[in-house]
């Protein structure tokens, strides 16, 4: 599958971090089209279909392996697993012997996790063994449980053939002085450095060092290319890790960041027991919804979420946080989808999984983040990596326990809202500023949102039958769910008469534009948006094109709306139609059975549009729809 991560730095109490994720369990993607896609149908990602006996039996022989892991663990002073990026993701070991573990308890919920607490490490098995035939792919030769990294021309041989020239300049040596090394992993470690001259004179950086003997594969290479781009690429934003420039010598690269001395989000967690309270938890998440929302304007999906690859700049309290490690970033047109899997395991989307995803599966990430912040454990969790992966496809998130009763409504539903397993359904980073429980902090700055382009694009190619009907259903928005559009409005800087045009949104794109936006051709996506260059779009009609019809009913009041919207839509909207002509509206092929896909969408009584073709008219027709019926 392919998430796997690397040796942990043997120092994980260090005060000073790298913004690399090379000093912590680095992660491996799997694109290879050899690597089995999923096996929803059994809940199980390794795509290998199993009988219940042999669930049972396996998982019984995890039980007993983990206790006999756990034993060995305490008496080799809790070593760290090679392979998981996470240290403590299970209780101390009494938990096992005097206390019934959560997960065998009959108050448990069926489909909810076990309780994990952050209290101290717990290195879980080894990955299954296709994850390491992944690393091999990948890396030729290189062994996941290969602590040492060659140094020089060691491993030479096996990249025959490779371009490893990267036309980065040649002169690290004479700008910095090389210093100590603060940590090392899998490809690769991280050494403080000095400018030796110029105005930043003495100013301490750190430096990324990749051995070239380490890239044996083309992927391995282009990682290193497609980061250095998007390090160039990606500037202008406070909570960003600044990237000051790369070299290359015959033996390594050289990647020179700002030096962060505050250390990793991670460290936070583990040295407050586990827990944040909600203001300070708000604190933290502000700062990574702003930065992942900054990304994904520009086109950039991180992919690789996690505390490790959040550092503090300093090491008070109230210090910022940088975003770190764009080593399995990518660029991502507005409408393209992704499918190598990609990320650590326990902060992995549903839908990498399912080879499907775009930039939502970011947020994905921070819901699960958000979660650890809030209760001190993690939503999902197995002893396995394919146990995790079963747990992330089905299971839900347990919100009964401690201290979750304790907590605001509004901050359960903001975690809930950003781990919905639909992707259509969770929020984007933007968005989840503008959630109640985030907008009444003072130091939140709602950003300009790309959804809202992709969504208008849509509007835009609709029919008037489903104009109508999305204005319709923007009249019953209410105030908390107005406010994001009204922020989002604004930022398009509408003239005097309150109304906007293609210009209007071109300059708010440029405005935040950076050299990432071009390689995502962002730009390139206005062209659908052409019709507002001869006509303007005012804020009533703004609501109707830039509101997602499936994130409202992953609403609990949703049913309120349809109908609320519906009864409007028959006072304004709904008039008598044939079924032929409602498939022309919605511009469904000659080879479409129309009769069979839009019988129950019409009335029999008067020829209008019922209640249940108004709510499939706001989706629109889908090809999984059409299937479902064919």
């Amino acid at each position: 599958m392919g998430l796997c991560s690397s040796k942990p730095s043997p120092n994980l109490n260090s005060t000073i971090s790298s913004p690399v994720s090379d000093t912590r369990p680095a992660v491996v993607r799997a694109n290879d089209s050899s690597i089995p896609k999923p096996n929803l149908e059994n809940g199980e990602p390794n795509g290998n279909p199993r009988n219940e006996d042999q669930k049972d039996e396996e998982e019984k022989e995890e039980e007993k392996t983990g206790k006999e892991k756990e034993e060995k663990t305490a008496l080799d002073n809790v070593k760290k697993s090679p392979f998981f990026p996470f240290y403590s993701p299970s209780p101390a070991h009494y938990f096992f012997s005097k206390k019934s573990s959560p997960a065998r308890s009959p108050a448990a919920s069926a489909n909810s996790t076990p309780k994990r607490f952050f209290k101290r490490p717990f290195p879980p098995p080894s990955p299954a063994k296709h994850i390491r035939a992944v690393l091999a792919r990948r890396h030729g030769s290189v062994k996941p449980n290969e602590a040492a990294i060659p140094e020089g021309s060691e491993g030479a041989d096996m990249a025959t053939g490779l371009d490893k020239s990267f036309g980065f300049s040649k002169h690290f040596g004479n700008k910095y002085e090389l210093g100590d090394e603060v940590g090392r992993g899998h490809f690769g470690y991280t050494c403080k450095a000095k400018f030796k001259k110029g105005e930043l004179k003495g100013q301490e950086v750190a430096v990324k060092v990749i051995p070239k003997a380490k890239m044996t594969t083309a992927i391995a290479i282009e990682d290193v290319r497609r980061e250095v781009k998007i390090l160039r690429a990606l500037t202008g934003h406070n909570n960003l890790v600044q990237f000051y420039d790369a070299y290359e010598d015959h033996d390594n690269v050289y990647i020179v960041m700002e030096l962060c001395e505050g250390g990793e989000l991670l460290d936070r967690i583990l040295s407050r027991g586990g827990k944040y309270t909600e203001v300070d938890a708000k604190a933290v998440l502000i700062q990574i919804l702003n930065v992942v929302a900054f990304c994904h304007l520009q086109g950039v999906v991180h992919r690789d979420l996690k505390p490790e690859n959040f550092l503090f700049t300093l090491k008070e309290e109230s210090s910022q946080l940088k975003a770190i490690d764009f080593g399995l970033s990518d660029f991502v047109r507005p409408d393209e989808r992704l499918n190598d899997i990609v990320g650590s395991a326990y902060y992995v989307a549903p839908e990498v999984l399912h080879r499907s995803y775009g930039t939502e599966a970011d947020v994905w990430s921070i819901g699960v983040i958000a979660y650890i912040l809030l209760c001190g454990s993690r939503p999902f969790w197995a002893r396995t990596e394919s146990g995790i992966f079963r747990a992330v496809l089905k299971a839900d998130p347990s919100f009964d326990e401690t201290p979750w009763p304790s907590l605001s409504p509004e901050a359960k539903d903001f975690v809930k809202r950003l781990l919905n397993k639909d992707q259509r359904k969770r929020l984007t980073a933007a968005q989840a500023l503008c959630h109640p429980w985030m907008k009444s902090s003072a130091d939140v700055n709602v950003p300009l949102d790309i959804l809202i382009f992709k969504l208008m694009k849509v509007y835009m190619r609709s029919s008037s039958l489903r104009k109508a009907a999305l204005r319709a259903l923007s009249k019953t928005l209410t105030v908390d769910e107005l406010f994001y559009l009204k922020e989002q409005f604004a930022l398009l800087e509408p003239n005097k008469n309150g109304t906007i045009s293609l210009e209007n949104i071109k300059s708010a794109l440029m405005k935040n534009a950076t050299d990432a936006m071009k390689e995502s051709r962002i730009p390139d996506f206005l062209a659908s948006l052409n019709a507002l260059q001869y006509r303007r779009m005012d804020f009533e009609e703004f609501c109707a094109a830039a509101l997602s019809v499936h994130q409202l009913e992953a609403l609990d009041r949703w049913e309120q709306h349809a109908r609320c919207a519906y009864e409007l839509f028959e006072k304004d909207g709904n008039r008598a139609i044939m079924i032929e002509e409602l498939a022309s509206e919605l511009g469904l092929s000659p080879s479409v059975p129309v009769h069979a896909v839009l019988h129950d969408w019409i009335r029999h009584t008067d020829g209008k549009l019922s209640f249940l073709g108004f709510v499939k008219l706001l989706h629109g027709v889908s090809s999984r729809t059409l299937a479902k019926t064919q």
